[in-house]
């Protein structure tokens, strides 16, 4: 049986802004199990990223706890941390603005090794350089190229690469290959998928894209404004959605099939509810098809509907 590497409970983060705080992560509470893969889905702005830097700590959390191992991490102090960085990693979204201009592949890959200085001789640094390249499929004969001279493919390489330099555990993999075209997001995902197996990684996959994240995750969590109004297995998701937000995204998937075109798909309507100080209520009752009065009031959480299926809404309350 898995165990869980990663718990959050009623984790928050709030930005202050002139009009209010702005709640960006509000009350999300999961867990990842070791060795398998969570998929975070939702609109831009939804709170995905943030929600995985909070996690990591980039973003220092309002409140709630993140659990590693069952341990407390936002108690650890900057030593503490420090340890942690090893075991916890990012892929960043863009791999043209993630990768400093003016440092070389081996530089960058070498970076995350030198700083915390798990290996300190020269020559095993190259040598486990080398072999981070050849793991990720990147050519020697690109070791003192510069990120410009790549692609986007082998530059999101070089990010995968320097995700593994320290040997890590978990990995937030924050839109990895949305910047990338489509026959290139297959090579990457497959990379993840072997690393994951050969590695034991477990990952946290942020998407926008419902088709990348089916091929990728154990487990979905759907976000929307800051809350998961759903989470559950992927292949229990694409069958069965209960929540009308799900069904939405799932409806706005192309289907690349003349003959189910007039097929009738949910459209959401109305406006986002601002983030910034939102009423008591489901957020999106506002653009929700099937909302009731009793929507606008109370907060509903996620709640066991079916075995492994969690839905937030007032229509299983």
């Amino acid at each position: 049986m898995s165990v869980d590497l990663i718990q959050t409970k009623n984790l928050k983060k709030y930005f202050k802004t002139p009009k209010g705080e702005l709640h960006a992560v509000d009350d999300v509470n999961f867990n990842i199990k070791r060795g398998q893969t969570l998929g975070v889905v939702g609109e831009s702005g939804c709170g995905k990223s943030t929600l995985g830097r909070t996690i990591l700590r980039l973003l220092e959390p309002t409140s709630g706890e993140v659990l590693y191992n069952g341990k407390n991490i936002l108690d650890y102090d900057f030593k503490e941390m420090q340890e942690m960085r090893k075991k916890m990693q990012i892929i960043f979204q863009d791999p043209y603005a993630s990768l400093n201009p003016r440092m070389t592949i081996s530089q960058i890959i070498a970076e995350p090794i030198k700083v915390c200085k798990t290996i300190t001789n020269k020559i095993e640094i190259d040598n486990k350089v080398y072999d981070l390249m050849e793991t990720v499929g990147l050519a020697e004969r690109l070791v003192n190229t510069y990120p410009h001279e790549l692609d986007g493919g082998r530059r999101q390489r070089i990010g995968v690469a320097r995700a593994l330099a320290l040997d890590p555990e978990f990995i937030v993999c924050d839109e990895p290959v949305s910047a990338l075209d489509v026959s290139i997001q297959a090579q990457i995902l497959n990379l993840m998928m072997d690393l994951q197996e050969e590695r034991g990684l477990t990952y946290m996959f942020i998407t926008h894209d419902l088709s990348v994240v089916k091929h990728i995750s154990d487990e979905i969590a759907v976000m929307y404004l800051g809350q998961c109004v759903e989470k559950t297995s992927s292949d229990e998701l694409f069958e069965n959605p209960m929540h009308p937000y799900t069904r939405a995204l799932l409806d706005a998937i192309p289907v690349p099939n003349l003959s189910r075109r007039n097929k009738s798909k949910g459209i959401i309507k109305g406006e986002v509810t601002s983030p910034i100080n939102p009423k008591p209520g489901c957020r999106f009752a506002a653009r929700c098809s099937e909302a009731k009065p009793e929507c606008t009031s109370g907060n509903f959480e996620l709640k066991e509907v079916s075995k492994g299926h969690f839905v937030a809404c007032a229509k299983y309350s």
